[in-house]
């Protein structure tokens, strides 16, 4: 569904966030019935609540947004967005109350309140739909909605809808929106055109597994994105268990958000050229399952010794990210639901990231801050290197021990990246409790930090 801004009219109903502690101040400027109306509504300014205050005649004439104070306000985002689910069809203006620098972020979460799945079940928005208030860059604003709304819309579709091949769909239909250049390679043409894992990931389903090609500007720095695809993830012959399994239609949320990503960069017509890879799997279980102790060839000519088959979204990510260097991009970026060992060190609402450039991480760290997408960053520890070499191969894609998973599968990455400038996020890609603006589902993460981020760091 379309997430937009309503269009001015003197008709929108204003709406004041109230800060606790100018409760008092903001209820004796109201007319007395008004402030009536609004303590008999228990209103007190707490973040989340809302009160539509009406005129003599009975119209709406005011709603009050309660905004927490300053602590509050740290321990979470879209703050406005939980007011608005609360109002009652119709259009509404900011009016007040809201911090300059706070008021892209407000109106961003105002828009995604409005986000609904409805694949499968109808579920209209609220209708409360915001003017842009001045001051914001509506165009992104927008064009930042619809980026998250597709990637939310791709990862909550079940793997029975989003295969390797619906992927490679959704991925031609954007392509097809902006003008841009589509390819991919499918099942035996993958080893022909030497993408020996991500074949060897996929072989074992009769959904034929692909790599998916979307190429869009003609000039200016290339950025190159590669997110990962993997549409279900058994675990293969190491099969996970049932509780562990049933969250895997989401292990594509890589690809959900470099699409959500690629989405908003051309809606937004950045002055580049960008490649957007995604390695399209399922990795299932049969007779043509890769198995433990194989060894693995990739497309450099690394080899890979397999020590879990559950460890496969590096392997499909390695061989893209080799075709990718081999262009030499200007910034090379891959996202994928990597590790369970990310979300044990940062949870589920951060978005780590992993790169050797220090300016690219302090734009990140930055751009995450302004444009309520939070990332963190962690090292590429040198000392670790040695984990990831078995002996017996170059790599080995699943080292013992459960040390530093997250670290020493972003050390695994970096070796196919031919010394690109490089940053990795490994990413939750889920919501796991409904909050401001986010529904419980799918979720993209990173992808408005880099938006934000990548104007600097390609010189645009």
């Amino acid at each position: 569904m379309p997430l937009s801004f309503a269009a001015p009219s003197s008709a929108a109903v204003p709406v004041l966030a109230v800060d606790t502690s100018q409760i008092d101040e903001t209820l004796a400027s109201l007319d007395a019935p008004q402030a009536a109306a609004a303590r008999s509504l228990g209103f007190t300014g707490a973040l989340g609540q809302a009160a539509l205050l009406l005129d003599d005649a009975g119209r709406p004439a005011l709603a009050l947004a309660g905004y927490g104070d300053a602590k509050s306000r740290e321990r979470g985002r879209f703050h406005l967005a939980a007011a608005a689910a609360k109002l009652p069809a119709g259009d509404y203006a900011l009016d007040g109350g809201v911090p300059e620098k706070a008021l892209a972020s407000e109106a961003l979460g105002w828009l995604l309140s409005q986000y609904r799945f409805t694949r499968y079940k109808s579920g209209a928005a609220n209708g409360a739909r915001l003017v842009a208030p001045e001051g914001i860059d509506a165009a992104q604003i927008e064009a930042m909605a619809a980026g998250e709304a597709l990637t939310r819309d791709l990862i909550n579709t079940p793997a029975s809808d989003m295969g390797p091949e619906e992927l490679s769909a959704a991925t031609k239909a954007l392509a097809v929106e902006f003008g841009a250049r589509f390819e991919e390679i499918v099942g035996a043409d993958l080893l022909d055109r030497n993408f020996p894992m991500i074949h060897a990931v996929g072989r074992a389903s009769p959904r034929a597994p692909r790599l998916l090609d979307l190429r869009w500007g003609a000039a200016g720095p290339q950025l190159t994105l590669v997110g990962k695809g993997v549409c279900f993830d058994t675990g293969g012959l190491n099969l996970k268990p049932g509780s562990s399994m049933g969250l895997m239609k989401k292990d594509m949320g890589g690809a959900a958000t470099v699409l959500g990503l690629a989405r908003m960069i051309m809606a937004l017509e950045l002055p580049l050229r960008l490649r957007v890879l995604i390695p399209a799997v399922e990795n299932s279980v049969s007779g043509e399952s890769f198995r433990p102790q194989d060894i693995l060839t990739a497309r450099n000519g690394l080899t890979v010794e397999i020590n879990n088959t559950d460890a496969e979204g590096r392997l499909v990510l390695a061989d893209a990210l080799a075709l990718a260097a081999e262009e030499a991009p200007d910034l090379l970026v891959s996202m994928a639901t990597l590790t369970g060992a990310a979300r044990v060190a940062v949870g589920p609402d951060l978005a780590p990231f992993y790169t050797d450039d220090d300016g690219l991480a302090a734009g990140l760290s930055a751009a995450g801050a302004g444009a309520a997408d939070p990332v963190w960053r962690m090292p590429f520890h040198p000392a670790y290197e040695a984990i990831i070499e078995p002996g017996i191969a170059d790599l080995d894609n699943a080292p013992a021990g459960g040390f530093a998973g997250s670290i020493t599968a972003a050390l695994f990455l970096r070796r196919f990246t031919a010394g690109a400038r490089y940053a990795h996020f490994d990413i939750y890609g889920w919501q796991p409790a409904a909050a401001p603006a986010r529904p419980k589902g799918g979720a993209g993460q990173g992808a408005r930090a880099l938006l934000a981020a990548v104007p600097d760091a390609l010189g645009l």
